[in-house]
């Protein structure tokens, strides 16, 4: 895309109004989701509006994809007033960023995991295309997990056919995964 891609914030969300920027915003990396289009296909073209979420949006923006502005007032938001709104909306958002733009990072596609106990589901080439194979939660450096937690953690994400992943992030936007391997005694 060489123009950025108009989107507008309305409430905690952001949406792209004109269906082919919409679609090409989702091809490029499945990001948001098309309204009223509960799973798109990668391929199918659709001429409805794009919902992003802030952690997406405040992504994008960071890499001049998308120019936001408020739904109304009309006016150019800052990538500050997002960060507020954000960190209002999310639990340790920083925290949860810092993972998301990690893993985006790497070329992996992520999607919120809430429908799976976790901050993110993470795909190596995109829904409808492949599965999930891992969920992530992600947690601080100095916290702690117990036993139980990481069983219930793990029996939930064998249930789904997925690895348990936690991600640390750290400074200067490192990041540590650890991932959980089962097996049967």
């Amino acid at each position: 895309m060489t123009d950025k891609t108009a989107a507008e914030l309305i409430g905690t969300r952001l949406i792209v109004w004109n269906p082919p920027d919409a679609v090409k915003l989702y091809r490029m990396g499945f990001f948001g989701k098309p309204v009223g289009i509960p799973k798109p296909k990668p391929e199918q073209d659709f001429k409805a509006p794009l919902m992003l979420d802030l952690m997406e949006g405040i992504y994008l923006l960071d890499r001049e994809i998308v120019e936001v502005t408020d739904a109304e007032t009309g006016k150019r938001v800052s990538k500050g007033r997002l960060l507020k709104l954000a960190n209002r909306t999310y639990k340790e958002f920083d925290l949860g960023y810092a993972a998301y733009e990690n893993l985006r990072e790497k070329g992996l596609i992520v999607t919120p995991g809430i429908r799976f106990g976790s901050d993110f589901a993470i795909y190596e080439h995109g829904p409808g295309i492949d599965h999930a194979p891992f969920i992530v939660t992600v947690k601080k450096e100095e916290e702690t997990m117990g036993p139980f937690e990481v069983v219930l953690a793990g029996r939930l994400a064998t249930t789904v056919r997925k690895q348990f992943t936690i991600a640390v992030p750290r400074k200067h936007g490192k990041v540590d995964y650890l991932v959980f391997q089962w097996f049967k005694a």
